[in-house]
């Protein structure tokens, strides 16, 4: 294990959260295994783990991306992890709007169609 990989797993699991992770370690097979390496590595390690910009503004602009390029699952993901990145639903209101105009108001309805529910879902779960 390298030094990138624990940084990386400890952002991980900042961001995503101990039960996400702890999901995706128990689904690890020899097949993904170096799948799970690169992204944790690099994804996590190297970028999330960067101190250049805050959390808040990486979850945004991953947000964006996501939904410019139709993302779904990966984009419900990181809308859950805006409840530790201190990105809010108002932020994502306003990166969607940017998205309806860079990378298309379909892209970004459908966005927020999985926002909106992926936000109501985690309400329902607080209370």
């Amino acid at each position: 294990m390298t030094d990138r990989y624990s940084q990386g797993m400890a952002t991980r699991r900042r961001v995503l959260g101990d039960a996400h992770v702890n999901r995706a370690e128990a689904a690890r097979t020899p097949f993904d295994t170096p799948f799970q390496t690169l992204i944790t590595e690099g994804a996590w390690g190297l970028v999330w783990s960067r101190d250049t910009i805050t959390p808040r503004e990486r979850s945004m602009l991953t947000i964006a991306l996501l939904a410019g390029l139709g993302n779904d699952h990966e984009l419900a993901l990181h809308l859950r992890a805006t409840a530790n990145t201190g990105a809010t639903p108002e932020d994502v209101a306003e990166v969607l709007l940017h998205v309806a105009v860079y990378a298309g108001v379909p892209r970004a309805n459908h966005a927020m169609k999985i926002a909106k529910e992926t936000f109501a879902a985690m309400e329902a779960e607080r209370t």
